[in-house]
């Protein structure tokens, strides 16, 4: 039995609404789930998990439409969809009484239920949520729902709000797959039989490097799965430490060829740290009509301003070393001056604080 695990798709959220690529990026985000659909088309995928959140809240009916329409192209793909703490199924909402005429299971909010899938063989289980938390460890209690069957339990959170659960009681259960959800990015807790798909597209500048899917086949020999990268876009955080022997036109070119080998497909935030003067202002016009710039943080430090670094740093070795530099009254001036620059583009650098 071959399946794509994914999850936390959320469908209708809108990462960027004040830049000039907000439409486009929402469009990304909702065109993950067709991307997805046309992979288990051409692999000739059995069924398609999706662990959590496949919407930024709870659907309307218009939406579960929608959704109906894009699984009817599923060619041979069955279809199950757990709701998540973003889009759970409370009693009464359009999700809990929507019929389905693809292919697909949409398990209840509030209680563990199976999809036993005749045609290949395989039961389904798992927890939706009715609620936005639900803090019990409600996985740990399932057990595998068929005997002889592929067994595969499907679940969203892991946190203390969120179906907290332990790996070692899951890994006990005996499934053959654990598809989780809940979780933006990937990891792989157990080989082959346990992981967090993580979502295909990011969904903010918070949800840095690349984003995909898990890919897997279920067979006698046991179960194996693969990660697959799918995201169009990626946000991506540029960190350039500075010093005042860098002028503003060097860090010009160095952003220009940073930014040219990553592409101008992906959305960045540049972040200025380190040691300049207080009118460091690098010209970045060609470089903002060239890339998709979403902000630019200067967290850079200025030594002639000791009063300021004292109020932030009082209570740490950066406000230690001000305080130890400016009592050096027998140096000379300009050696003072060095010494107060140099020490704390050290600590900066250093990441001490």
């Amino acid at each position: 039995m071959r399946f794509i695990h994914t999850s936390d798709i959320r469908i209708g959220v809108s990462p960027d609404t004040n830049y000039e690529w907000g439409e486009k990026r929402k469009a990304e985000i909702e065109g993950a789930l067709d991307n997805i659909i046309n992979v288990c088309n051409e692999k000739d995928i059995d069924l398609l998990l999706i662990a959590g959140n496949l919407f930024s809240e709870p659907p309307t009916k218009e939406q579960l439409d929608q959704l109906d329409a894009k699984l009817m192209t599923l060619v041979k793909t069955r279809t199950v969809i757990l709701p998540g703490y973003l889009d759970y199924v409370s009693e009464g909402s359009p999700a809990s009484e929507y019929k389905f005429e693809s292919k697909t299971v949409m398990l209840p909010g509030g209680k563990t239920t199976n999809a036993y899938l005749k045609g290949i063989n395989t039961c389904v289980t798992g927890y939706g949520y009715d609620y936005p938390e639900i803090r019990a460890d409600v996985l740990g209690k399932i057990d595998p729902g068929r005997v002889s069957a592929a067994n595969i339990l499907i679940g969203a959170g892991g946190d203390p709000n969120h179906m907290p659960f332990k790996t070692s009681e899951i890994a006990k259960k005996g499934f053959d797959y654990v598809a989780l959800g809940g979780r933006s990015k990937s990891a792989h807790i157990l080989k082959n039989r346990l992981a967090y798909s993580g979502c295909p597209e990011p969904a903010g500048p918070e949800e840095t490097g690349r984003r995909g899917f898990i890919i897997g086949e279920v067979t006698d020999e046991g179960t194996k799965i693969s990660w697959v990268p799918c995201n169009k876009r990626c946000y991506i955080d540029i960190n350039i430490t500075l010093s005042p022997e860098i002028t503003a036109e060097d860090v010009a070119t160095k952003l220009d060829e940073m930014l040219m080998k990553l592409g101008n497909e992906n959305i960045y935030t540049i972040i200025f740290k380190g040691f300049a003067d207080p009118d460091f202002a690098p010209d970045l016009k060609r470089i903002k009509e060239r890339y998709l710039i979403r902000s630019i943080e200067n967290l850079t430090i200025n030594s002639r301003d000791e009063e300021k670094l004292l109020e932030e740093n009082g209570a740490n070795i950066i406000g230690s070393f001000v305080t130890e530099i400016r009592e050096c009254y027998n140096i000379d001036e300009n050696i003072r001056n060095k010494a107060m620059r140099y020490g704390l583009e050290a600590l900066i650098m250093s990441g001490e604080n």
